[in-house]
């Protein structure tokens, strides 16, 4: 076999086989296929697509190529969420706790931010004490003893996905959606669980810019879950304005605290209760507005405040700062963001106010950027609120009062102010399961 006919054959729009795929994504992990090559084929893919079958053996074979996790032992049912990324994205901190005090079996890995996206395990990580590099022993010691643990990702894990995102990242061809589907599903798989459930965000804060491609990854994404064997829905979510008021990591796990005591904002708290009941649902639990009301009833009870603060506790962290977030402290340096004149909120472009909080500390620029936990932004106002000229939108925490101009700047060229009220758009656009879209 040669790499060459392969590449010839998928630069033919012709479907690659089982034998093809699995020898390519091997010979590339282990290093006798050159990134020239694999360079190629991926263009080769970014303009001709892959089929669904193809798709499903390719992310197979990325999800088979390291270490793949075994959560056979832990008992009940094994459920996974995922997010395509976003800002003030906070949801994961609600959501594993509120299916962990259903019963279900949370064991997660997720990742760190970089650029305007946040990350869970930066947001964990601003909790003093918390640790998210676990071995494996540990987080299933952690998932057994309190049925939820969320921990950084294994460098064992899905290695092909790694190679091949890195080499996307400098060829172009990122933006393919059955090469975004395989990537994500890829760690998917390895990790484990029976039941996942995909937020795919949609908008300018998000990677997916409308609601059709975002649907297509959806699509694609369910399609590989059923292919090997999980029970996997995707709702399709607005990312066109943060969600939630507060951006940045310990403003972001404040933030999930008083979602889980009832609190919290109303966007927030219909996601968060959206994606915990499809998780239900997935699992056997009943019809979604009886998951619904299970989920709702974790929230009033305490009981998924309580399954968060075993997590921290059980991973070294401070569970007194979940139960009383002031603890996390305040960064020193508060600058607010005024409205340049009166009118309504037209627009509050996602990227650009997650670049902001970016450059106060709260997110990462390159890999290597160190995270300020107390950096991020308070909204005070989002799209289709009314302002007055000098009114306060925002405040900026940072720990560095040399970075308050810069984000200032890109947090006003974010937001658009006009005459009348934008149409509301909705929280979530669509769900996406094995019979189709809905």
């Amino acid at each position: 076999m040669r790499m060459y006919d392969i590449i010839m054959k998928k630069r033919s729009g012709l479907a690659l086989s089982e034998e093809e795929i699995r020898w390519m994504i091997t010979g590339y992990t282990k290093g006798d296929i050159p990134d020239y090559q694999m360079s190629a084929f991926l263009m080769a893919v970014y303009f001709k697509g892959m089929t669904d079958e193809e798709t499903a053996l390719l992310t197979d074979a990325m999800a088979k190529s390291g270490e793949q996790l075994d959560l056979s032992d832990l008992p009940g049912v094994k459920v996974d969420k995922h997010s395509t990324g976003g800002v003030g994205d906070k949801t994961t901190l609600i959501v594993a706790p509120v299916v962990a005090a259903c019963g279900c079996t949370v064991a997660k890995m997720s990742g760190r931010g970089l650029g305007h996206t946040g990350g869970t395990v930066d947001k964990l990580e601003s909790i003093p004490g918390t640790r998210t590099s676990l071995s494996k022993e540990e987080f299933l010691d952690v998932v057994r003893r309190t049925g939820i643990a969320v921990t950084g990702q294994s460098p064992n894990l899905a290695p092909a996905d790694k190679k091949l995102y890195a080499l996307r990242d400098v060829t172009a061809t990122v933006d393919s959606i059955p090469l975004i589907a395989a990537s994500i599903m890829s760690k998917k798989l390895a990790a484990g669980s029976d039941c996942i459930v995909l937020d795919v965000k949609t908008g300018s804060g998000a990677f997916m810019k409308t609601v059709e491609d975002s649907v297509l990854l959806a699509e694609k994404m369910v399609a590989i879950g059923v292919h090997n064997g999980k029970k996997i829905a995707a709702l399709i979510t607005n990312m066109d304005i943060p969600l939630g008021y507060q951006i940045g990591n310990s403003l972001e796990v404040e933030e999930a605290v008083r979602t889980l005591c009832g609190q919290g904002p109303k966007d927030l708290t219909e996601v968060s209760l959206a994606l915990a009941s499809q998780l239900l649902y997935l699992a056997g639990d009943g019809e979604l507005d009886h998951c619904r009301k299970l989920a709702q009833d974790a929230l009033n009870s305490g009981a998924a405040l309580e399954k968060l603060a075993a997590m921290i506790e059980a991973q070294g962290g401070d569970a007194d700062c979940v139960r009383h977030p002031e603890k996390l402290g305040r960064a020193p340096v508060e600058a607010d963001v005024t409205a340049e004149k009166s009118g309504y909120i037209t627009k509050m472009d996602s990227a650009g106010i997650g670049i902001a909080a970016m450059l106060l500390g709260a997110g990462r620029e390159t890999k290597e950027s160190e995270i300020d936990p107390l950096a991020g932004i308070i909204l005070k106002k989002k799209t289709g609120d009314s302002v007055k000229k000098g009114e306060p939108i925002a405040t900026l925490l940072t720990s560095d009062p040399a970075k308050v101009d810069a984000a200032k700047a890109r947090f006003l060229e974010a937001v658009s102010v006009g005459r009348t009220a934008p149409e509301k758009k909705p929280l979530i656009f669509a769900r996406v399961t094995e019979q189709g879209v809905e």
